[in-house]
C-alpha cells in the first residue's frame, strides 16, 4: 500500500489560564497609563471594618469602581459620602479575582463649591482665633462722609446700583473710584493695593467694598486672606458688600460693617437727605425763634436802663458826694484804729515786764554760787576718802603679786622659749634657762637634774 503523506504538525496553543489573563490585562493597564486626575460623584460608597473604602466613581455618561486604601484613607482632610463630587488622582488598575477594572485613589479633595467651603471654613476659623474679627477692633461709621471711597470694579453693576443710591439719598458727597478686578487670580493683590493706596492718599474718611452676586468660585477674591488682613489693617473704616443678601465673605467678617447687597450698603454708608432737610428746618425754626425771643429780651433790658439813665454831670456830683462821705468814714475809722492798737500795746508792754528774763537770770545765779561753795567743800573729804581706798586696794594687790613672792626670796624659771618650769624632768643637763628674781634675772645652764 501506498504510504499517506504525514501532515505537518501544528504549532501547540498557548491557552492563557483567567488568572494569567486578568494578570497580564492588569500589567497593560498600570503600564500603560500614569497616575491621572479624574472628577466624579461618589456611590455606593462602601466601609468594611479593614479600614479600606470601596466606592463608584461616574458622571452622567459613565461609572467605574474605585478603591482606596486605609493608609491612604487616613490621609484625606474631609469625609467623603454618597453624592460627594471629588477630585482624585487614581491608578488604573485591574480587581484580578474579578476581573473587574478599577482605580487605586491615591489622593482626594473636595471638587468645586465643596473644596471652596471647606477653604472657607478653615481660614474664617484660624482668623477669629487671631482676633481677626473681634468687635472691639470694628470702628464706627462716619455719620455724614466727607469723601467715600469705593473700591470696586468700574465697568460692574455694582459700581452703578451704589452711585444711584447715594445720588438719590445724598447726592452732595462726593465718591471717588479705586477701579480693581473682582474676579480671578489678579483680584486679590488689586484689591489689597487699592485699600493701600487709599490709606496713603488719605482723601476718604469711608471705604466701600463691593462687587455682584456669583458663585463661590465667583466670590473667591474676596475670601483671600491678603484681602482679609488689608481691610483690617486699614485705617479708614470699612464696609464690605460683596454678593447677594445669603453670600458670606471673608472680607465681610473682616470689615467694619457688612451690608447684604451693594445697593444696602450705599444706603447703610449715606445720610437720607430728607430726614437731613426735614432735621435742618426743625433746627432753622428753632434758632429763628430763639433769636427773635433773645432780641425781646434785649429790647427790654435796653428800655428798662433807658429809664435809669443819669446825666453824666449829675452821677460825678453824687460820686464825688460818696468820695467825701468815705473820706470821712476812712479818718474816724483810722483815728479809733490808732487808738485800739495803742491801748493793746499798753497792755503787751505790761506782761512782757512781768515775765522778763532778768529776774530769773539773779535766781539762777544765786543757785550757782550755792552750788559752788558745795562742791568746794565736799572736794577734799571726797578726795581724801578716795586715796584710802586706793592704799588699800594696793596693799591688797601686793599681797597677791607674783613680785611680792619674789622679794620672799622665791625665783620663777623659763626655759629659752619663755615657758615656765615647774617639774625638773622638763629639762635635761645641759640646756639653758632663765631665773627671774625679786629684782632683776640670771641666765644659768643646768649641771644636774634631780627628778622626784
Amino acid at each position: 500500500m501506498p504510504s499517506t503523506p504525514e501532515r505537518p504538525l501544528s504549532p501547540p496553543r498557548d491557552v492563557y489560564s483567567i488568572a494569567r489573563l486578568n494578570r497580564e490585562a492588569r500589567a497593560l493597564l498600570e503600564g500603560g497609563f500614569p497616575l491621572i486626575w479624574v472628577e466624579g460623584e461618589i456611590s455606593n460608597l462602601a466601609r468594611p471594618a479593614s479600614g479600606h473604602i470601596y466606592f463608584t466613581l461616574k458622571d452622567e455618561q459613565a461609572q467605574v469602581r474605585c478603591a482606596m486604601f486605609k493608609m491612604r484613607r487616613r490621609l484625606l482632610d474631609f469625609q467623603p459620602d454618597n453624592g460627594s463630587a471629588v477630585l482624585a488622582r487614581v491608578r488604573v488598575s485591574l480587581y484580578e479575582a474579578r476581573g473587574d477594572y478599577q482605580l487605586i485613589v491615591e489622593h482626594m479633595e473636595e471638587a468645586g463649591d465643596g473644596r471652596l467651603r471647606r477653604e472657607f471654613e478653615r481660614l474664617k476659623q484660624r482668623l477669629a482665633d487671631e482676633g481677626l474679627f473681634d468687635p472691639a477692633r470694628k470702628r464706627p461709621l462716619p455719620e455724614l462722609p466727607r469723601r467715600i471711597g469705593i473700591v470696586t470694579s468700574p465697568s460692574g453693576a455694582a459700581i452703578r446700583d451704589v452711585l444711584t443710591v447715594l445720588k438719590r439719598r445724598f447726592p452732595a458727597i462726593p465718591v471717588i473710584i479705586y477701579p480693581v478686578p473682582v474676579q480671578g487670580s489678579e483680584a486679590p493683590p488689586a484689591i489689597v493695593e487699592a485699600l493701600r493706596s487709599a490709606a496713603e492718599r488719605n482723601e476718604c474718611d469711608l471705604l466701600l467694598i463691593t462687587r455682584g452676586g456669583g458663585s463661590l468660585e465667583d466670590l473667591w477674591a474676596f475670601n483671600d486672606e491678603a484681602v482679609a488682613r488689608a481691610i483690617a489693617d486699614s485705617p479708614i473704616p470699612v464696609v464690605s458688600a460683596v454678593g447677594h443678601e445669603i453670600d458670606f465673605t471673608i472680607a465681610d467678617f473682616a470689615a467694619d460693617a457688612r451690608a447684604p447687597t451693594p445697593s444696602a450698603a450705599a444706603e447703610l454708608v449715606s445720610p437720607d437727605r430728607a430726614e437731613w432737610l426735614d432735621t435742618l428746618r426743625h433746627w432753622r425754626g428753632r434758632l429763628l425763634r430763639a433769636m427773635q425771643a433773645r432780641l425781646a429780651r434785649e429790647r427790654q433790658h435796653l428800655h428798662a436802663v433807658s429809664r435809669h439813665l443819669k446825666h453824666p454831670g449829675q452821677r460825678l456830683r453824687e460820686q464825688a458826694q460818696r468820695l467825701d462821705e468815705l473820706e470821712l468814714r476812712l479818718g474816724r475809722a483810722l483815728r479809733s484804729r490808732l487808738r485800739h492798737d495803742e491801748a493793746r500795746l499798753g497792755t503787751l508792754a505790761a506782761r512782757l515786764r512781768g515775765q522778763s528774763p532778768t529776774r530769773r537770770l539773779q535766781a539762777l545765779r544765786l543757785r550757782l554760787a550755792a552750788e559752788r561753795q558745795r562742791l568746794h567743800a565736799a572736794m577734799p573729804h571726797r578726795l581724801e576718802q578716795d586715796g584710802q581706798r586706793l592704799a588699800a586696794l594696793a596693799r591688797a594687790l601686793d599681797t597677791v603679786s607674783p613680785l611680792a613672792t619674789l622679794g620672799r626670796g622665791y625665783a620663777i624659771v623659763q626655759d629659752a622659749g619663755g615657758r615656765v618650769i615647774r617639774r625638773a624632768d622638763e629639762v635635761s643637763v645641759g640646756d639653758g634657762v632663765r631665773v627671774r628674781l625679786g629684782k632683776g634675772r640670771l641666765d644659768c645652764r643646768v649641771e644636774g637634774v634631780e627628778k622626784e
